[in-house]
């Protein structure tokens, strides 16, 4: 491994690394990735969700940098399972609820938030924890159920996705935000920020028949692009993905990633999931489909990276 690679590793690990935080800074304090006042990525490792995202959202200028007074905002987490957050399944209902509080502190007339889910809708709302922190925060939970939540769009870059119906909500937002929890997953190896994706359209059996890894690459480059992706890794997913089987599938690592390049978000995810399971970046076929059709880089050595160790 080249010495830049293993520094940015080493940075990315943060608690699930043995090396001293500390030592890593001295090491980092020269090279040019590590500082910068408009950052192309930001890591925040060992704190709280919500104190990890406030300080990830002062690096980019803060939230009003993103979502200005009166807009409707649209968060995306992942929803998708009927399991509690010790199981990490889900995204954590924490970052979600203070999510939501921070759009409203920016002066948002309204945040919804929604998932078309895997297991019955409504008890993955709530079982999850999500439906209480969001409407604890004054968001409100949006179904997402039924083929009428959903308008048919075209996905003109698409190479195998044409068009594909994607929620109302999303289409009729001023901002989005995507929110998903760094998971293993079967069939696409990864689900990270662009995976779901899947999340945001109404015929997922599509992508499945068609081309599950290209697909999941032509929908995220639908024109409604989120303005960050905010990747939980405060206790992830390292084996039996997408559902888990217990507790100890998972392992508590704090660490939040966030970045306006979808590819960014997943290749660096993808770096820090392999601290704790091996996991190729070229497994994650999805990853470089999306590089080819420019949304974004897996380079993170060209990357300004910003990392924040509470």
């Amino acid at each position: 491994m080249k010495r830049r690679d293993f520094l940015l590793t080493a940075a990315m690990t943060g608690v699930a690394s043995t090396l001293r935080f500390d030592k890593l800074e001295a090491a980092l304090k020269n090279n040019r990735i590590a500082v910068s006042s408009t950052p192309d990525l930001v890591a925040v490792m060992g704190g709280e969700p919500a104190i990890m995202l406030d300080r990830a959202l002062a690096k980019f200028g803060g939230i009003s940098a993103f979502v200005k007074k009166g807009q409707t905002v649209v968060l995306k987490p992942n929803i998708g399972w009927d399991k509690t957050p010790e199981l990490a399944a889900n995204t954590n209902p924490a970052l979600v609820g203070a999510m939501v509080h921070q759009c409203y502190s920016a002066g948002a007339k309204r945040v919804e938030v929604f998932d078309h889910t895997c297991n019955q809708w409504d008890r993955c709302y709530v079982d999850s924890g999500i439906k209480g922190a969001v409407e604890a925060a004054g968001g409100i939970m949006v179904p997402a159920n039924d083929q009428s939540f959903f308008r048919t769009v075209s996905i003109p870059q698409g190479k195998k996705l044409k068009q594909t119906a994607i929620h109302k909500s999303l289409l009729d937002c001023d901002v989005w935000f995507n929110m998903p929890i760094l998971k293993n997953h079967g069939g696409a190896k990864m689900t990270i920020s662009m995976k779901n994706y899947m999340g945001v359209v109404w015929d997922r059996e599509h992508f499945h028949k068609t081309d599950l890894q290209q697909c999941i690459a032509d929908i995220c480059t639908f024109h409604k692009r989120p303005a960050l992706n905010i990747v939980d890794a405060y206790r992830i997913m390292f084996k039996n993905g997408p559902q888990g089987k217990s507790v100890a599938d998972t392992a508590l690592l704090k660490t939040l990633i966030v970045s306006p390049d979808i590819i960014a978000a997943d290749a660096a995810s993808v770096r820090f999931f392999n601290q704790v399971q091996k996991m190729d970046i070229s497994e994650v076929e999805h990853i470089g489909m999306g590089q080819a059709l420019h949304l974004g880089t897996d380079d993170l050595n060209k990357l300004r990276i910003d990392r924040i160790k509470i």
